[in-house]
């Protein structure tokens, strides 16, 4: 396919790059595990491509990603803009998924272990990677507003810290999506007052456990070179950050194929459900999955791309609204 150009009168990008992926490659299968909702401020999908907003070391920037090029020959283009645009640029191949070997997963005798359910899904998409991001703080901060609440709750209220405290993506003029937004920096969410979380719908825990995580945000955002386990493990020692958030953190930020969220409120019994037909609990599924450790997040995302639906049973969690108390 080839990829709308940019409207006429939108400004040059400041960096741009060319990325081939060598094989089967699906853009949308790969980053979509990092939006948060399809009314995530930081990223968006238009018809041009995928749209990212986000901070570097050297300041904020406007990402497009988009296929370009034949099928046979396809690679994606990324556009950036703004003045982290060369730093940027850089992480964009390990973004889309350029250190994830699947070789070992897709070895006709390793496959041969795996559940049919499992084996069908790869074979069905050959086109999935995992992204790295390598941006802490990015995937720390919305992971935190999800413990212990719907999905529903926490794109809520991260939607509306966004749009509150947020900035407007830089540089790319009317090509970008108007309400694409950049995060805080850290320091921009240390002064959010304490009655504006009130008014997000985020309890005192989760905002203090995101204050707490953010006073050590430079010592947090070196983690992302450290291997993802240690990465993990030192995540942990933040008050409030547990092996549920870690494990979510370093699956965005180190396109972790390993890394299992224990303490989710659905996936131990989803994983249960999908490989023996019955629910299990946090023990059971890691017991379920010690067969392909060091492939473990590959096997769970397979299962939720094979289309596989548990039953339900008994009343869905309430959600919760505090913001007229």
């Amino acid at each position: 396919m080839t990829i709308a150009e940019l409207p006429a009168g939108a400004p040059a990008p400041d960096a741009s790059l060319q990325w081939h992926p060598g094989g089967p490659y699906d853009l949308l299968q790969t980053l979509g595990t990092l939006r948060r909702g399809h009314g995530d401020p930081s990223i968006r999908l238009a018809p041009d491509g995928l749209w990212m907003a986000f901070r570097t070391t050297a300041g904020p920037v406007t990402l497009r990603l988009a296929p370009t090029g034949p099928a046979a020959a396809s690679c994606i283009e990324a556009r950036v803009w703004g003045p982290g645009a060369a730093c940027a640029v850089e992480t964009v191949p390990r973004l889309l998924g350029r250190d994830d070997d699947w070789a070992d997963f897709d070895e006709p005798a390793f496959q041969a272990t795996l559940p049919r359910m499992v084996a069908e899904a790869r074979r069905r998409n050959p086109a999935v990677r995992l992204p790295a991001t390598g941006r802490i703080i990015d995937a720390l901060v919305p992971t935190v507003l999800e413990q212990k609440v719907t999905v529903i709750e926490a794109r809520r209220a991260y939607r509306y810290l966004m749009y509150r405290f947020g900035t407007a993506a830089p540089g790319a003029g009317g090509a970008a999506p108007a309400d694409l937004m950049v995060q805080p920096t850290p320091e921009q969410w240390l002064r959010i007052p304490s009655w504006e979380w009130h008014k997000a719908g985020v309890g005192p825990q989760r905002a203090a456990t995101v204050m707490r995580a953010l006073r050590s945000a430079a010592a947090l955002e070196r983690l992302a070179v450290l291997p993802a386990a240690e990465a993990a493990t030192k995540l942990q020692a933040i008050p409030g950050i547990g092996v549920w958030t870690a494990a979510e953190v370093v699956q965005r930020t180190h396109g972790c194929p390993d890394s299992i969220a224990a303490g989710d409120y659905h996936l131990a019994a989803y994983v249960g459900a999908a490989l023996t037909g019955r629910r299990t609990d946090d023990a059971g599924m890691l017991r379920l999955l010690a067969p392909w450790a060091g492939h473990r997040q590959r096997v769970v995302r397979m299962i939720g791309l094979s289309g596989f639906r548990k039953p339900v049973f008994g009343p869905r969690m309430t959600i919760q609204d505090h913001r007229g108390h």
